[in-house]
């Protein structure tokens, strides 16, 4: 089947595809430019994955732990996690969850101005191609840091929405907020007990308050989530340059749907094998991790543009791979034509047939496309 995938005869032993020891030497093969060059390619087909330039796109990003268990190169001890790890980024499209490009690190912390390296190289690239798209930066508290900052504010078309961590001055402010919500919550709890009923969990308000640290370069609109539960407070603040829309809409709809980029680097990770970074060398498994990102920009291409509407319109890689690639099939090879035999109780049959029919009427690029 790998071989009819690259135009193969696949009984013709002449023709044989590579062999693990070949891999291996093309992994240990690539070096920075061409990783570099790797990264840039995923971004222009990202770019390319649109008709025309979209309105606004949500650039979603995130690091992830990646555990080592050996000598290899750049696998330091991270205190977070407690173990010895790469930390690679990833960056999604936060709206559609297409892929964008990734970046194998070393296990330590990042620091803004490593972040915002990265950035600016992609925004550049887009840029060249969307010079009018909105783009908002969104992430956790770890990217609320000037340098990401300063990269949005020097882009009239670009805007951030960071988390960001709780202090002692941050703590002060909200106070007042949160004894509000206490008695809210007290209210809420009393008049559920006189009804004989379930008393809430939580109670949360949303706010903004006049906060600015003073490595920031300018006062950014700061929200606050004061959330009361039974076991104590749970106060959270995000930073944003964006004027609009209100407080409660900002948190719940626009940053606390940055958690489904956990769930993308969940499916990279967890059914295509993004943390097999097992070689000893750095680029090697930064090249690996390529591999992966290539597999879910494929599984991404293949949900949205042959899946829809059938029963795996919205399935992870795993159930794809189960229920598309994981079969019996006998292969029967003729002089002018190659057979396919699923079993008689093949139960994907009629979805194999619908995908081949829309597969045969995709266009096929010219041979002299690169």
């Amino acid at each position: 089947m790998f071989k009819l995938g690259a135009e193969r005869k696949p009984l013709d032993t002449e023709q044989d595809l590579a062999s693990a020891p070949t891999f291996s030497r093309l992994e240990n093969a690539a070096n920075n430019r061409d990783l570099y060059r790797l990264a840039q390619a995923f971004v222009e087909q990202f770019v390319a994955s649109y008709a025309k330039p979209p309105k606004m796109i949500v650039l979603d990003m995130d690091h992830s732990e990646d555990q080592t268990h050996g000598q290899q190169e750049l696998a330091f001890y991270n205190h977070h996690y407690q173990s010895h790890c790469y930390l690679p980024l990833f960056l999604f499209e936060g709206l559609s969850g297409k892929f964008i490009t990734a970046a194998l690190r070393p296990g330590k912390r990042p620091k803004g101005a490593e972040n915002a390296m990265i950035l600016k190289r992609v925004l550049k690239r887009l840029r060249q191609h969307w010079p009018e798209t909105r783009i908002l930066l969104r992430g956790d508290a770890h990217f609320a840091n000037v340098e990401l900052m300063q990269l949005a504010l020097d882009d009239p078309y670009t805007d951030f929405l960071f988390g960001l961590t709780g202090n002692s001055r941050l703590k002060k402010l909200a106070e007042p907020h949160l004894e509000r919500t206490r008695r809210l919550h007290d209210t809420r709890c009393h008049n559920a007990r006189l009804a004989e009923q379930e008393p809430p969990q939580r109670s949360r308000t949303f706010h903004e308050i006049d906060y600015q640290a003073r490595s920031w370069p300018q006062n950014f609109r700061t929200v606050l989530k004061a959330e009361v539960m039974g076991l104590g407070d749970n106060p959270r603040f995000v930073v944003t340059s964006l004027k609009d829309p209100a407080p409660e809409m900002l948190y719940t709809e626009l940053y606390c749907a940055r958690g489904q980029d956990e769930n993308f680097i969940k499916m990279m990770k967890n059914d295509l094998a993004s943390d097999r970074t097992s070689d000893c060398r750095f680029a090697a498994n930064h090249m690996r991790l390529f591999f992966s990102c290539a597999a879910y920009v494929l599984h991404q291409a293949l949900r949205t543009e042959l899946l829809q509407g059938t029963e795996l319109s919205r399935a992870q890689p795993s159930t794809v791979i189960i229920k598309l690639f994981k079969l019996a099939v006998r292969v029967a090879q003729y002089k002018d034509r190659i057979k396919l035999h699923l079993p008689s109780s093949c139960p994907v049959e009629a979805l194999l047939h619908t995908i081949t029919e829309r597969l045969y009427r995709l266009p096929r690029p010219s041979p002299n496309t690169s």
